[in-house]
């Protein structure tokens, strides 16, 4: 059996953390999602990979470099489809077998091996279902699939109304009995509600309606609520709180290597796993368990509400709050900073009594004092823009979401929901109401009255 993960596409919905990555290099836990959906591949069977880039290709080369097992790359139009795109897989597989994922997709391995067994042991197709509570969002947002006693009975695209199940982005296929349905495919998904005008591309889940059309059976497995689909930048902030919680589970007691050290004085309530190196100093309160990366320090009256995931390298001081997910490798939080509902990337500077809340990409520079604002005056949520289309996300409406090598000034302000592209700057003293595209500086205009002033004013 080969593995197939799709990762070509542009991922424009994801926004602005799309532009310097592709979205399936994107780090959850401190790891590149794709990285850990490969392993999840190898460990359910498949002999190798073959991996299907486009846009952004050489950040998945990168997010996969060193991984066990043989890998293949091929190249894909982005805009092609995922029936093609696996068609192009597996022409080069050289196996009738095959385990297709989604490169964006974070699950635990238990519903990647769900699939193949279902598969192998029904015989015919099988596919992950997630429960639209899972994915989150409204049915629109996603290919619904209805699901009965185990079976794909029905495949709809971006329907108005269901209550149901979710495309899961997992697939077990054998091309000598399934592959006509992906050559046959329709070029779109043609099962849609009057007015639903589906995009021209040749989607896998037209080709699983085909099937069902043509009397071809369908297994469906429904996921754990281990699953997310990194489709929009607020879904950064459930993969990784799903994947942390999840990690932490697994284990039964504290890891504490040799070397690592962890004051008396520190007050911790939850697991905590420390990689070498690792150190938990004085007046420390750690909630909810942590992960701590190789030779990185909580010390100094520092509040870690979790459960988080911190990188290598990190430190973690000087009474600052953390109430996150994750933060990346070589990030520092410091001097009463405070982080709080958010996931960080790498190398992200965090100091003098600031107030972030949302998702940080990599780089970025905080100046001192900067705010995000995170409670709306109406009590209400905030309304995104996605491609042009209006949505209000059920978790992460609110925080704000800065691009990656983006700056702040000293004392901006930030308003609930607003996003800050790649390589952009929001000044000192902007109050930012808009999103602000990438490549782009705003700076705040003052006007000035200058008047005559001294001893005399006060009666000299």
């Amino acid at each position: 059996m080969k593995g197939i993960i799709l990762a070509a596409g542009r991922g424009s919905k994801f926004w602005p953390y799309n532009e310097v990555r592709n979205k399936c290099a994107t780090r959850v836990a401190n790891r590149p999602a794709i990285r850990w959906l490969a392993e999840h591949l190898l460990a359910a069977g498949a002999d190798g990979l073959v991996v299907v880039v486009g846009h952004l290709a050489q950040s998945v080369r990168g997010a996969l470099h060193g991984v066990e097992g043989p890998v293949t790359y091929i190249e894909a139009p982005p805009t092609e489809g995922t029936a093609l795109a696996a068609l192009r897989a597996a022409e080069v597989a050289e196996d009738d077998e095959l385990l297709l994922a989604y490169g964006d997709i974070v699950t635990e391995r238990r519903n990647v091996v769900d699939v193949v067994n279902r598969g192998r042991e029904a015989d015919r197709p099988a596919v992950l279902a997630a429960p639209l509570k899972t994915a989150g969002g409204s049915s629109g947002d996603w290919i619904d699939f209805k699901v009965r006693d185990g079976e794909l009975k029905e495949i709809w695209g971006h329907p108005r109304g269901s209550e149901g199940h979710v495309m899961g982005g997992v697939a077990h296929l054998r091309m000598d009995r399934d592959g006509e349905y992906l050559r046959g495919n329709p070029g779109l998904v043609t099962k849609v509600e009057v007015g639903g005008m589906p995009a021209v591309e040749a989607d896998l889940s037209a080709s699983l309606q085909l099937m069902i059309e043509s009397q071809h059976p369908v297994a469906a497995v429904e996921s754990t609520d281990v699953w997310c689909d990194l489709d929009k930048p607020w879904h950064i902030l459930r993969a990784n709180y799903r994947w942390v919680k999840h990690l932490i589970g697994q284990y039964e007691e504290d890891v504490i290597p040799d070397g690592c050290t962890v004051d008396d004085s520190a007050d911790i309530n939850g697991r905590i796993v420390l990689s070498p190196g690792a150190k938990i100093g004085k007046r420390v309160v750690i909630n909810g368990g942590a992960f701590i990366g190789e030779d990185s320090e909580v010390t100094n009256g520092a509040i870690v509400d979790g459960p988080t995931h911190i990188g290598r390298e990190c430190r973690v001081r000087h009474y600052c709050q953390l109430e996150a997910a994750a933060i990346g490798d070589e990030c520092i939080l410091s001097h009463a900073a405070e982080f709080c509902g958010g996931v960080a990337f790498e190398r992200v500077y965090f100091y003098h009594y600031m107030e972030i809340a949302g998702v940080v990409g990599a780089s970025v520079d905080f100046g001192a004092a900067t705010v995000c604002g995170t409670l709306r005056f109406d009590d209400g949520l905030t309304t995104h823009r996605i491609k042009g289309r209006a949505e209000v996300p059920s978790d992460g409406a609110n925080v704000a979401y800065f691009g990656d090598y983006s700056r702040t000034g000293v004392n901006a302000i930030i308003m609930p929901g607003v996003k800050t592209g790649a390589y952009s700057l929001v000044g000192p003293g902007v109050i930012l109401y808009e999103d602000l595209p990438s490549r782009k500086a705003v700076f705040a205009q003052q006007e000035h009255r200058i008047i005559d002033w001294g001893p005399e004013r006060y009666g000299w």
